[in-house]
């Protein structure tokens, strides 16, 4: 088996409604023949999926098979766009990586905010201060 086809079995799909899920979505593709792999990026702050999956199929055949089938279709009333998933979106295991780390750095942010928000509250008190003892040029 050659790259191509490797990179054939795996599929974008967008569109997707909050409600799907990894067994949703096996669900709907399953038909179409074995899949391998499913990858549904999360969107921790909003607590849902990014509305998009990854998934990769055992055979290439299978994925065109459900491109042409699913693509356009409707899901929980959202049309769905189905095609081949780019090579640089899906590199399994680094993309994994870069979201988890995304969303990790984000969390670490939102805990650090509170305390840079009171640090720079007083920082702004003492600028303020600073700013009265030198009385203005001009």
């Amino acid at each position: 088996m050659s790259h191509g086809q490797a990179s054939r079995r795996a599929l974008y799909i967008g569109g997707l409604d909050t409600a799907v899920n990894e067994t949703t979505l096996r669900a709907a593709f399953l038909p179409y023949g074995p899949i391998q792999h499913i990858d549904i990026p999360m969107d921790y702050q909003a607590g849902t999926h990014k509305g998009f999956a990854f998934l990769e199929f055992v055979d290439a055949d299978d994925a065109s098979e459900a491109i042409y089938n699913m693509d356009g279709a409707e899901l929980f009333g959202k049309a769905l766009t189905v095609n081949v998933a780019q090579a640089e979106k899906m590199t399994l295991g680094s993309n994994k990586a870069v979201w988890s780390s995304e969303e990790w750095f984000k969390e670490q942010v939102g805990a650090k905010d509170e305390e840079e928000r009171s640090q720079q509250e007083k920082g702004k008190e003492r600028d303020a201060e600073m700013l009265k003892e030198k009385k203005p040029v001009g």
